[in-house]
């Protein structure tokens, strides 16, 4: 199950420069609170309303795989009256790498629709598809050139070997940024 954390787009790009993220919350870092606020998908809007009414700063929401993170992860009740409504806490930094997606908020910091986020990544798959294609097509033009069959099939199974590798390698590093 993913967790999320929302940052500011600053405390991010800093994460991405030292491999690591050290921001508790807002104003707050992990060696102040002891540990990194998180929330389930399901908790993130409320925790936006509540936590970051009014920040004009660009923010950004972090989305996590607890089994990269190398840390322990409780899930704890913030509020004492009211221990049914716990939270994911993070017991350490962020490796960048357990990241797997970076939601821009939109003006306002305003969560992206369902309907954007799909459309969006759905877009960008069907361009490295394509991308892949088009490798694949390069590939046999450049094996038809051995003048046999042969040739043009493994020309186009190369390319399209190498277009899926490039998209895998591109897209899974644009899941860290």
């Amino acid at each position: 199950m993913q967790i999320f954390h929302v940052a500011t787009a600053d405390d991010w790009a800093k994460a991405k420069r030292t491999g690591r993220y050290t921001t508790s919350t807002r104003g707050r870092s992990l060696q102040q609170e002891g540990y990194i606020h998180a929330a389930r998908r399901e908790q993130v809007r409320g925790v936006l309303q509540r936590h970051y009414e009014g920040v004009t700063e660009p923010l950004v929401i972090l989305q996590i795989d607890p089994a990269r993170l190398g840390v322990e992860v409780r899930e704890e009740a913030p509020d004492p009256a009211q221990p049914r409504a716990t939270f994911p806490h993070i017991y350490g930094p962020i490796p960048t790498d357990a990241v797997t997606n970076v939601i821009a908020l939109k003006a306002g910091n305003r969560l992206p629709g369902g309907l954007e986020v799909w459309v969006g990544e759905s877009l960008r798959r069907m361009a490295w598809a394509v991308f892949a294609m088009c490798m694949a097509f390069g590939g046999a033009r450049l094996g038809a050139a051995r003048m046999d069959h042969y040739g043009e099939l493994v020309g186009a199974l190369g390319g399209l070997a190498l277009g899926a590798l490039l998209a895998w390698l591109v897209v899974r590093r644009r899941g860290r940024s």
